[in-house]
Protein backbone atom coordinates (compact mmCIF):
# COMPACT_ATOMS: atom_id res chain seq x y z
CA UNK A 1 0.00 0.00 0.00
CA UNK A 2 1.09 3.30 -0.77
CA UNK A 3 1.26 4.92 2.62
CA UNK A 4 2.02 8.09 3.79
CA UNK A 5 2.97 8.61 7.92
CA UNK A 6 1.71 12.04 9.45
CA UNK A 7 3.58 13.28 12.72
CA UNK A 8 2.48 16.20 13.94
CA UNK A 9 5.33 18.02 15.76
CA UNK A 10 5.00 21.07 18.65
CA UNK A 11 8.48 21.02 20.13
CA UNK A 12 9.19 17.68 20.36
CA UNK A 13 13.34 17.85 20.67
CA UNK A 14 13.75 15.42 22.78
CA UNK A 15 11.73 12.63 21.11
CA UNK A 16 11.23 13.41 17.43
CA UNK A 17 14.77 12.24 15.81
CA UNK A 18 14.24 8.57 17.83
CA UNK A 19 10.09 8.77 16.61
CA UNK A 20 11.70 9.08 13.40
CA UNK A 21 14.48 6.54 13.30
CA UNK A 22 11.59 3.65 14.68
CA UNK A 23 8.85 5.28 12.21
CA UNK A 24 11.41 4.70 9.46
CA UNK A 25 13.01 1.26 10.83
CA UNK A 26 8.79 -0.04 10.95
CA UNK A 27 7.41 1.12 7.39
CA UNK A 28 10.98 1.72 5.38
CA UNK A 29 8.53 1.79 2.11
CA UNK A 30 6.28 4.98 3.42
CA UNK A 31 6.36 8.26 2.34
CA UNK A 32 7.01 9.91 6.59
CA UNK A 33 5.66 13.12 6.78
CA UNK A 34 6.37 16.12 9.53
CA UNK A 35 4.19 18.68 10.20
CA UNK A 36 6.29 21.21 12.22
CA UNK A 37 3.32 23.29 14.43
CA UNK A 38 5.45 26.21 14.77
CA UNK A 39 7.99 24.65 16.88
CA UNK A 40 10.59 26.94 18.95
CA UNK A 41 12.86 24.62 20.15
CA UNK A 42 15.46 22.66 17.98
CA UNK A 43 12.70 20.35 16.29
CA UNK A 44 12.91 22.69 12.85
CA UNK A 45 16.96 21.89 12.98
CA UNK A 46 16.31 18.16 13.57
CA UNK A 47 14.39 17.81 10.50
CA UNK A 48 16.82 20.47 8.51
CA UNK A 49 19.48 17.50 9.32
CA UNK A 50 17.30 14.39 7.96
CA UNK A 51 16.69 13.67 4.20
CA UNK A 52 15.19 10.60 4.92
CA UNK A 53 11.75 12.35 5.90
CA UNK A 54 9.49 15.36 4.44
CA UNK A 55 8.55 18.49 6.44
CA UNK A 56 6.41 21.10 6.62
CA UNK A 57 6.17 24.26 8.61
CA UNK A 58 3.15 26.10 9.87
CA UNK A 59 5.18 29.86 10.52
CA UNK A 60 2.91 30.18 14.77
CA UNK A 61 1.71 27.07 16.22
CA UNK A 62 -1.84 27.00 14.47
CA UNK A 63 -3.17 23.69 16.73
CA UNK A 64 -3.07 20.12 16.57
CA UNK A 65 -6.22 19.99 14.42
CA UNK A 66 -4.86 22.09 11.97
CA UNK A 67 -1.28 19.82 11.93
CA UNK A 68 -3.89 17.01 11.00
CA UNK A 69 -5.48 18.82 8.61
CA UNK A 70 -2.46 20.18 6.52
CA UNK A 71 -0.97 16.44 6.66
CA UNK A 72 -4.49 14.75 5.14
CA UNK A 73 -3.94 17.41 2.49
CA UNK A 74 -0.81 16.22 1.49
CA UNK A 75 -1.78 12.65 1.46
CA UNK A 76 -4.49 13.40 -0.91
CA UNK A 77 -2.73 15.79 -3.11
CA UNK A 78 0.26 13.48 -2.97
CA UNK A 79 -1.90 10.45 -4.20
CA UNK A 80 -1.22 7.86 -1.29
CA UNK A 81 -4.04 5.13 -0.37
CA UNK A 82 -3.65 5.16 3.30
CA UNK A 83 -2.39 7.81 5.93
CA UNK A 84 -1.11 6.66 9.40
CA UNK A 85 -1.51 9.75 11.65
CA UNK A 86 1.28 8.98 15.02
CA UNK A 87 1.88 11.24 17.46
CA UNK A 88 5.76 12.02 18.28
CA UNK A 89 6.55 12.05 22.00
CA UNK A 90 6.78 8.51 22.60
CA UNK A 91 3.29 8.07 23.76
CA UNK A 92 2.43 5.72 20.43
CA UNK A 93 4.88 2.55 19.36
CA UNK A 94 5.53 2.80 15.73
CA UNK A 95 5.96 -1.20 15.97
CA UNK A 96 2.08 -1.28 16.08
CA UNK A 97 2.06 0.53 12.77
CA UNK A 98 2.10 -2.53 10.33
CA UNK A 99 -1.13 -3.81 12.17
CA UNK A 100 -2.93 -0.86 11.57
CA UNK A 101 -2.03 -1.41 7.61
CA UNK A 102 -3.22 -4.40 7.49
CA UNK A 103 -6.72 -3.67 9.23
CA UNK A 104 -7.16 -0.77 7.17
CA UNK A 105 -7.44 -3.46 4.20
CA UNK A 106 -11.14 -4.04 5.83
CA UNK A 107 -11.89 -0.64 6.68
CA UNK A 108 -12.18 2.75 6.06
CA UNK A 109 -10.45 3.74 9.50
CA UNK A 110 -8.77 1.81 11.93
CA UNK A 111 -8.47 4.11 15.65
CA UNK A 112 -6.08 2.85 18.42
CA UNK A 113 -7.80 2.65 21.91
CA UNK A 114 -6.03 2.20 24.92
CA UNK A 115 -9.37 0.74 27.19
CA UNK A 116 -10.06 -1.39 24.44
CA UNK A 117 -8.49 -4.55 25.63
CA UNK A 118 -7.89 -4.25 29.66
CA UNK A 119 -5.12 -6.94 29.28
CA UNK A 120 -2.52 -4.65 27.30
CA UNK A 121 -0.45 -3.01 30.09
CA UNK A 122 -0.36 0.56 30.51
CA UNK A 123 -0.08 3.64 32.75
CA UNK A 124 -2.69 5.40 34.42
CA UNK A 125 -4.30 7.91 32.67
CA UNK A 126 -4.36 11.32 34.01
CA UNK A 127 -7.78 12.17 35.95
CA UNK A 128 -9.27 14.77 33.82
CA UNK A 129 -8.21 13.33 30.65
CA UNK A 130 -9.37 9.76 31.34
CA UNK A 131 -12.89 11.28 32.66
CA UNK A 132 -13.64 13.58 29.53
CA UNK A 133 -12.62 10.40 27.47
CA UNK A 134 -15.23 8.62 28.80
CA UNK A 135 -17.64 11.03 29.21
CA UNK A 136 -17.37 11.58 25.57
CA UNK A 137 -16.65 8.72 24.50
CA UNK A 138 -19.81 7.47 25.67
CA UNK A 139 -21.51 10.50 24.22
CA UNK A 140 -20.08 9.59 20.66
CA UNK A 141 -21.36 6.25 21.04
CA UNK A 142 -24.94 6.90 21.51
CA UNK A 143 -25.15 9.71 18.63
CA UNK A 144 -22.78 7.83 16.19
CA UNK A 145 -23.60 4.12 17.07
CA UNK A 146 -19.79 3.23 16.72
CA UNK A 147 -19.15 0.77 19.76
CA UNK A 148 -15.86 3.10 20.58
CA UNK A 149 -14.19 2.53 23.45
CA UNK A 150 -11.38 6.11 23.17
CA UNK A 151 -12.63 8.81 21.42
CA UNK A 152 -9.39 10.67 21.41
CA UNK A 153 -6.55 8.18 20.51
CA UNK A 154 -4.32 9.72 18.06
CA UNK A 155 -2.70 6.64 16.47
CA UNK A 156 -5.33 5.97 13.66
CA UNK A 157 -5.21 5.03 9.84
CA UNK A 158 -7.47 6.16 7.16
CA UNK A 159 -8.24 5.06 3.78
CA UNK A 160 -7.69 8.25 1.53
CA UNK A 161 -10.68 8.07 -0.44
CA UNK A 162 -12.40 8.51 2.86
CA UNK A 163 -10.27 11.45 3.88
CA UNK A 164 -11.47 12.95 0.30
CA UNK A 165 -15.11 13.71 2.25
CA UNK A 166 -14.26 14.96 5.34
CA UNK A 167 -14.54 18.48 5.92
CA UNK A 168 -12.42 19.40 9.06
CA UNK A 169 -12.19 23.02 9.95
CA UNK A 170 -11.04 22.22 13.51
CA UNK A 171 -7.89 23.45 14.34
CA UNK A 172 -7.40 22.24 18.31
CA UNK A 173 -8.07 19.37 20.08
CA UNK A 174 -11.88 18.89 18.94
CA UNK A 175 -10.81 17.69 15.45
CA UNK A 176 -11.50 13.99 16.58
CA UNK A 177 -15.20 14.68 17.58
CA UNK A 178 -15.05 16.40 14.02
CA UNK A 179 -13.96 13.19 12.63
CA UNK A 180 -16.46 10.81 14.18
CA UNK A 181 -19.22 13.00 13.30
CA UNK A 182 -18.22 12.91 9.78
CA UNK A 183 -17.29 9.29 9.75
CA UNK A 184 -21.12 8.29 10.83
CA UNK A 185 -22.48 10.74 8.37
CA UNK A 186 -20.67 8.90 5.67
CA UNK A 187 -21.37 5.71 7.33
CA UNK A 188 -17.24 4.93 7.37
CA UNK A 189 -16.76 1.18 8.35
CA UNK A 190 -14.60 1.56 11.95
CA UNK A 191 -12.16 -0.47 13.28
CA UNK A 192 -10.70 -0.25 17.01
CA UNK A 193 -7.16 -1.88 17.69
CA UNK A 194 -5.42 -2.14 21.31
CA UNK A 195 -2.62 -0.03 22.03
CA UNK A 196 -0.93 0.56 25.27
CA UNK A 197 -1.35 3.34 27.19
CA UNK A 198 1.81 5.15 27.65
CA UNK A 199 2.08 8.52 29.47
CA UNK A 200 5.92 10.16 29.13
CA UNK A 201 4.33 13.33 30.27
CA UNK A 202 1.60 13.07 32.13
CA UNK A 203 1.58 16.74 32.93
CA UNK A 204 1.95 18.09 29.27
CA UNK A 205 0.28 21.41 28.57
CA UNK A 206 -3.59 21.69 26.61
CA UNK A 207 -2.14 24.60 24.59
CA UNK A 208 -4.82 27.82 23.64
CA UNK A 209 -5.94 27.91 27.04
CA UNK A 210 -7.45 24.25 28.02
CA UNK A 211 -5.59 23.30 30.39
CA UNK A 212 -8.38 23.68 32.99
CA UNK A 213 -11.12 20.40 32.66
CA UNK A 214 -14.12 22.63 32.72
CA UNK A 215 -13.16 24.81 29.83
CA UNK A 216 -11.89 22.05 27.71
CA UNK A 217 -15.37 20.31 27.74
CA UNK A 218 -17.10 23.55 27.64
CA UNK A 219 -14.99 23.75 24.34
CA UNK A 220 -15.22 20.05 23.37
CA UNK A 221 -19.30 20.88 23.93
CA UNK A 222 -19.43 23.60 21.49
CA UNK A 223 -17.55 21.19 18.97
CA UNK A 224 -19.66 18.21 19.62
CA UNK A 225 -23.46 20.38 19.00
CA UNK A 226 -21.63 22.65 15.86
CA UNK A 227 -20.79 18.99 14.11
CA UNK A 228 -23.51 17.30 15.21
CA UNK A 229 -26.01 20.29 14.05
CA UNK A 230 -24.57 20.60 10.87
CA UNK A 231 -24.39 16.56 10.02
CA UNK A 232 -26.51 14.69 12.07
CA UNK A 233 -29.25 17.12 13.60
CA UNK A 234 -31.30 14.22 13.95
CA UNK A 235 -29.14 13.21 17.00
CA UNK A 236 -28.76 16.83 18.00
CA UNK A 237 -31.05 16.53 21.51
CA UNK A 238 -28.66 13.62 22.28
CA UNK A 239 -25.85 16.26 22.96
CA UNK A 240 -28.28 18.37 24.74
CA UNK A 241 -29.99 16.27 26.88
CA UNK A 242 -26.21 14.43 27.96
CA UNK A 243 -24.73 18.10 29.19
Amino acid sequence: MNTLVILPVFNEEATLARVLDQVRRIVPAAGILVVDDGSTDRSPEILAARDDVRSVRHATNLGYGQSLITGFAHAIDGGYAVAVTIDCDEQHEPARIPAFLSAIRSADIVSGSRYVDPTVPGDPAPPDRMQLNQEFTERLRAITGYPITDAWCGFKAYQVPALRRFHLTEPSYGLPLQVWVQAAYHRFSVIELPVARIYKNPARRFWGGLDDMETRRAYYLRVLEAEVARWLPEKLEIVRVRR
